[in-house]
């Protein structure tokens, strides 16, 4: 059985849609209004963005496939993504990436089993003059260590 929309978000769906002279063109925020609807977008979701907007449900998958803000899958209650790009990595990334994973006791892709934390590697956060940078859900944090890390998250706990 298909999910289905809320009434609220149909009616977001339609007032995103109007704003759109060609309707695919308004398939980032469709996905976004997907995602928050049901948590992620996975093969059943991508199907009914790609009915609503008239196109073919692989178009769906590569955008969903593309942006790191966009889950397949459910994540934790804390999204924690790690830039893993050249300037993270001359930081020192790769090592925070590690104590991550040791601290959360999970690797990237995965999540904790409280649904707590959801650790992954992303390709380029844009906020290189802060490397080694992270986002935990919609917040950048930059500069960081051991230090740094273990603070946030003991206030995330």
């Amino acid at each position: 059985m298909s999910p289905e929309f809320s009434d609220q978000t149909k009616k977001k769906i339609e007032e995103v849609l109007s704003r759109y002279p060609r309707k695919e063109a308004a398939i980032l925020p469709l996905l976004h209004l997907t995602q928050r609807e049901f948590g992620c977008i996975s093969n059943e979701e991508e199907k009914i963005v790609a009915e609503i907007l008239g196109i073919k449900p692989i178009k769906v998958r590569e955008v969903v496939s593309f942006y790191t803000m966009l889950n397949p899958k459910p994540v934790g209650k804390y999204h924690i993504q790690v830039c893993s790009n050249l300037s993270c990595f001359l930081m020192e990334a790769e090592e925070l990436i590690d104590y991550l994973k040791e601290k959360l006791g999970i690797e990237p892709g995965e999540t904790t089993p409280d649904k707590k934390f959801t650790l992954t590697t992303v390709e380029c956060l844009g906020a290189c003059d802060q490397a080694p940078s992270m986002m935990i859900n919609f917040d950048y944090y930059g500069h960081l260590d051991k230090k740094k890390i273990d603070e946030l998250l003991d206030k995330l706990k």
